[in-house]
């Protein structure tokens, strides 16, 4: 009986062990600092998420890195310019320049010449966190945009200065985004927003992380991703173990109210990754990113 006992035990510290939250640090690849969080022309009154709240967020959950795109660009530019509270709350700022000025940009980007004499005066200009590292993230409502002139400009800009492009995208526009890069995507770092926000059948980005060897999917609002009890949907989980250098996860914090719940998205996530292998959930969690964007492995905190 102590035996049977004693092996219930083990058992039973062996599943908690496997099941236990992941722990490590946190590669935030889809944040934004838009101007209603802080901004003195907010339509919120006053400033609901002032610099110190972002950065204790992150700082709270665990968040060693984020990738930062703004609408507009001045809360990217905020963040970067933060050097003394990121390097004390020990945040990495990757900074992207986004493609949207107001609100109206989001529908007419991929048309407009005078977004692309943006992103290079951007480029030009920098920031106090170093040179932009990517584009994006960038909407396309209909996949037939992906071949406007200034959506092919960009793409063959990006390829050609290794920036990175956060795009918000199905899978057709994915396709036609590639082919308008000079290595037809095949060194393109394209990191798919959502990974198919509309529900991307898995077996088609299992496809196209094959067709593509530099394709990230990053997995904030991933329809299908979990099921009912938070964990990893079985085919997805396959698809991440099949895939562990090609994802990463993000808050994508587009309206205050992903501010408010930040803490609990960065629950949900070390909550999944802990089901994983460690060494799959550190990949998708921060070394996917790291690597990426040559973030170092942060200092123990």
């Amino acid at each position: 009986m102590r035996r049977a006992a004693a092996c219930l035990a083990v058992l039973l510290a062996a599943g908690t062990a496997v099941a236990a939250d992941y722990s490590g640090p946190l590669f935030d690849a889809h944040l934004h600092y838009n101007d209603e969080a802080c901004t003195h022309d907010s339509p919120v009154p006053g400033c609901p998420h002032p610099m110190a709240d972002v950065l204790e967020r992150m700082q709270r959950n665990g968040v060693r890195a984020i990738v930062a795109n703004s609408r507009p660009n001045d809360g990217t530019r905020a963040l970067a310019s933060a050097r003394e509270q990121t390097q004390a709350a020990g945040v990495a700022v990757v900074p992207f320049v986004r493609l949207y000025r107001n609100r109206a940009d989001y529908s007419n980007w991929f048309r407009d010449q005078s977004i692309v004499d943006m992103v290079n005066a951007e480029l030009a200009r920098g920031t106090p966190a170093g040179p932009y590292r990517g584009l994006g993230e960038f909407h396309l409502y209909d996949s037939a945009n992906a071949d406007g002139p200034v959506a092919k400009q960009l793409m063959a800009l990006a390829d050609q200065k290794d920036l990175a492009v956060l795009a918000h995208v199905d899978d057709v526009a994915v396709d036609k985004l590639m082919a308008h890069t000079p290595s037809k995507g095949q060194t393109m770092r394209l990191i798919w927003a959502h990974t198919g926000i509309g529900g991307t059948p898995v077996a088609r980005v299992d496809a196209l992380m094959a067709r593509f060897p530099r394709l990230m999917g990053e997995l904030s609002y991933r329809p299908g991703l979990t099921c009912g009890d938070g964990q990893l949907c079985p085919e997805w989980r396959a698809l991440l173990l099949k895939y562990p250098d090609r994802f990463l996860i993000g808050s994508d914090t587009w309206v205050n109210q992903r501010w408010l719940y930040y803490g609990e998205l960065m629950k949900g996530y070390r909550a999944w990754l802990g089901t994983l292998p460690t060494a799959v959930a550190k990949q998708i969690a921060w070394d996917n990113g790291a690597t990426l964007f040559g973030i170092s492995e942060p200092a123990p905190r």
